[in-house]
C-alpha cells in the first residue's frame, strides 16, 4: 500500500548510505507566466523512458528561520500517473504528507495525509491546501494543481518539538509514484495501493523565493 513507499525509502537510504549524497540542493527555477511565482522545481523521474512529476515550490521573501510560513506548491503529472506522493518531511513517519490525482471530472484531487507508524496514513488537519483555480489544469497529455498549502513547512516531530522546513535553503523531499488511481478517484479521502517507484530528493526553496508572495495569493484567491 501507499505506506510501504514511506518504509522502503527509509531502508533505502539507511542501507546505500544516499543520504550524504543529497547534500547538493537538486531543484532549478522555473518562471511561471501564468501564476506569476518563481519555483524551485524538480522533475522526479519514474520510469526508464524519463517521464517525470514535477514538484514545484514558491516561498516568501525573508523568512526567518524556525518560522512558519505558508508555501506554494505546483505539481504536473503525465496523464499516465494513477497518483502522485510528496512528504515534506523526506519520511513517511510524523510529517505532512501528500497525495494527488486527476478524478474522474477531469479535477484535480489534493489530499492531506499523516502517519503515526507504517500504517496507512490518514487524514490530517494539520496541514490544509487551497486550490488556486489558475495554474489547476488538465489536457490530453498531463494534469497540473497549484495550492497555497498552510501547515507543510513546520510541524511536530517524533520528539514533540517543533520542526521547520528552511525557506533560504535546502530540504529534504520524498515522491511516490503509482499508475493506479486511487479507488475513488472523486474523494481526496479515498484509499490508495501500492506505489511504482519511489525517491527523493534535496530541494533548494531559496531560489523560489517571492517578494511578491503575499500579493500573488490573494490575487489568485481572489
Amino acid at each position: 500500500m501507499f505506506w510501504n513507499f514511506w518504509v522502503g525509502l527509509a531502508a533505502a537510504m539507511l542501507s546505500t548510505g544516499e543520504l550524504a549524497a543529497a547534500a547538493a540542493a537538486d531543484a532549478s527555477v522555473y518562471q511561471d507566466p501564468e501564476t506569476g511565482f518563481t519555483f524551485s522545481q524538480y522533475a522526479a523521474a519514474y520510469n526508464s523512458n524519463g517521464a517525470s512529476i514535477t514538484f514545484r515550490i514558491a516561498v516568501p521573501s525573508g523568512v526567518q528561520s524556525y518560522t512558519p510560513y505558508d508555501a506554494v506548491l505546483q505539481v504536473v503529472a503525465p496523464n499516465d500517473v494513477g497518483w502522485a506522493g510528496l512528504a515534506w518531511g523526506g519520511s513517511m513517519i510524523s510529517n505532512p504528507l501528500m497525495a494527488c490525482w486527476k478524478g474522474y471530472s477531469n479535477n484535480v484531487l489534493v489530499s492531506s495525509r499523516w502517519a503515526k507508524s507504517h500504517t496507512a496514513p490518514t487524514a490530517y488537519t494539520g496541514s490544509t491546501y487551497q486550490v488556486f483555480r489558475t495554474g489547476t489544469k488538465t489536457n490530453s497529455t498531463h494534469w497540473q494543481f497549484t495550492a497555497k498549502c498552510t501547515g507543510c513547512t513546520s510541524y511536530q516531530g517524533d520528539s514533540g518539538g517543533m520542526r521547520y522546513l528552511s525557506a533560504q535553503g535546502g530540504n529534504r523531499l520524498a515522491f511516490a509514484y503509482s499508475p493506479t488511481k486511487p479507488s475513488n478517484p472523486s474523494s481526496n479521502t479515498s484509499s490508495f495501493g501500492v506505489h511504482e517507484v519511489i525517491g527523493y530528493w534535496n530541494h533548494d526553496f531559496s531560489s523560489g523565493a517571492n517578494p511578491s508572495f503575499t500579493s500573488l495569493v490573494s490575487k489568485l484567491s481572489a
